[in-house]
Formats: structure tokens, C-alpha cells, sequence
């Protein structure tokens, strides 16, 4: 054991001579062969990392921008919303008052169609009134002045009496 503790810690020239050799041979054949495979390589994905970063940044501002672009739509198309609810009140609220003010028309125009009639049923009554008041007046008088006929002087002094109460300005 001890033979072999030595050989490891003090190696012998020889072996340093072709571990040297056997190593650079091994780093030239690698550096013909395969450092630029293995650097285009490395280069190449460094590269794709960076392209994916790039394009992961330039979407992610894109979707910041879609947000920003949403929220405005969004903004918008509730103000027009409430434009147009907004609109449609006030239509209702002039469609309310137009339906009123014709209510309100209409109601004055029965009222004064039903007065008019009222006015005219009256007028009528009143005429079928005096009319009968004026037949009966007759009757009344052609009696009255049939029994002074008979007496002769009166009828004058009658005539001038009947003359007298009767209203010429009444209708």
C-alpha cells in the first residue's frame, strides 16, 4: 500500500510526458473538429434565447397595449351605452308628456263637445218651455178674454195690461 500511495502522489515523468501528450492531442483533435459544431451551437440557442426573449417582451407589451386598447373600447362602449339609455328616457320621458298633453287635449275637447251639447239640450228645453208656457198663455188668455169679451169695455184696458207685463228683452 504503500508502494501505491507513493506512485499516486509522485507521479512518474513518463506518465506526465504522455498524459501531456495524449491531452493536447485530444484538445487539437476537439478544436478542429469539434468547437465550432459545439460553439455554432451554443451561439445558436444563445441566439433563439434571446430571439424567444425578445419576442416574449415585444408580446408582452403587445398584450399590454390589447389590455390598455380593451379597456379603452370597454370605456367606450359604456359611455354609449349610457348615451343610450340616456337618449332612450328622454324619448320616453317626451313621449310621456306628448301622450299626456293629447290626453289632456282630448279630455278639454270632450269637455267643451259635452258643455256645447249641455248648452244645446238646454236651449231646447228651454224653448219646449216657453213654447208651452206661450200655448198655455193663450189657452189661459182666449178664456180669460172670451168672459171679458163678454163684457165690452174691458177688453181695451186688458190688452193694454197684458201689453204692459210682457218682458220684450227676454230670449
Amino acid at each position: 500500500m504503500v508502494l501505491l500511495a507513493n506512485s499516486l502522489t509522485t507521479p512518474a515523468i513518463g506518465t506526465i510526458f504522455w498524459t501531456t501528450l495524449i491531452f493536447g492531442l485530444f484538445f487539437l483533435i476537439l478544436a478542429k473538429f469539434a468547437w465550432k459544431p459545439i460553439l455554432s451551437a451554443v451561439k445558436a440557442r444563445d441566439e433563439m434565447i434571446k430571439g424567444s426573449l425578445e419576442s416574449a417582451e415585444k408580446a408582452r407589451k403587445d398584450m399590454l397595449k390589447l389590455q390598455s386598447d380593451n379597456e379603452a373600447i370597454l370605456r367606450k362602449a359604456r359611455e354609449e351605452r349610457e348615451g343610450i339609455l340616456k337618449e332612450a328616457r328622454d324619448i320616453r320621458d317626451k313621449l310621456i308628456l306628448e301622450a299626456k298633453g293629447k290626453a289632456t287635449e282630448e279630455a278639454e275637447k270632450l269637455i267643451e263637445k259635452a258643455r256645447i251639447g249641455i248648452e244645446g239640450e238646454k236651449r231646447k228645453a228651454l224653448a219646449e218651455i216657453r213654447e208651452q208656457v206661450t200655448t198655455l198663455s193663450v189657452e189661459i188668455a182666449s178664456k180669460i178674454v172670451g168672459e171679458k169679451l163678454r163684457q165690452t169695455g174691458e177688453q181695451d184696458k186688458l190688452i193694454d195690461n197684458y201689453l204692459k207685463e210682457i218682458d220684450f228683452t227676454k230670449n
